[in-house]
């Protein structure tokens, strides 16, 4: 195989993202100038690596392309590490109120999953969360959502290693006491 031969087949290859973009919403936004309308999109676009960083960005250009190659970078300006603790969830309970928005996100049981909707969920997938609980109060505005998910994921603080001992054995099952049934009594004859 000739030199020329090897790098062609090297720049087919896809690169190695560092994190997972997740297009949220995209508007098309129009401005009344003298000459008419100018049109443009506006992005909102969450990443994420599954580890436990998550950001969001919006970006606004007059091709969609272009708009998320903005909100992308944006959104890594944006990252935060949200801390997730050994089986999955959140470590603790957590309510924040933004603009109109309010959240409510709480730690659950193994095997519950992602109980969550909207841009909240899908943040909460990104940033590599399995199991937890949440309500969203007041608007539907996936900006304004997404924003106060940022919000309420940057509140949590990282369990300390005493708490984890504590979280670890009251989650252990402890077997049931086994109860000893006392001979029943026959029933009198009359």
């Amino acid at each position: 195989m000739s030199k020329k031969q090897h790098n062609k087949s090297q720049s087919f290859q896809k690169e190695v993202k560092e994190f997972e973009e997740l297009v949220l919403k995209i508007n098309r936004v129009t401005r009344v100038v003298k000459g008419g309308r100018r049109l443009r999109f506006r992005v909102l676009v969450a990443i994420g690596d599954q580890k436990g960083r998550v950001g969001i960005g919006l970006g606004k250009a007059t091709e969609v392309v272009n708009g998320i190659k903005k909100a992308v970078s944006r959104a890594k300006q944006s990252l935060i590490q949200v801390p997730i603790t050994k089986d999955g969830s959140i470590p603790h309970y957590v309510d924040v109120k933004y603009k109109a928005a309010r959240m409510m996100l709480m730690p659950a049981a193994p095997g519950t999953g992602v109980i969550a909707g909207g841009s909240l969920r899908k943040m909460l997938n990104l940033a590599g969360v399995k199991n937890v609980l949440s309500k969203n109060h007041g608007t539907n505005n996936k900006v304004v959502t997404a924003q106060a998910a940022l919000r309420a994921l940057q509140k949590l603080k990282p369990l300390m290693p005493h708490q984890e001992e504590k979280q670890s054995v009251v989650k252990e099952e402890k077997p049931a006491p086994k109860v000893e049934k006392k001979a029943e009594k026959p029933a009198k004859e009359k």
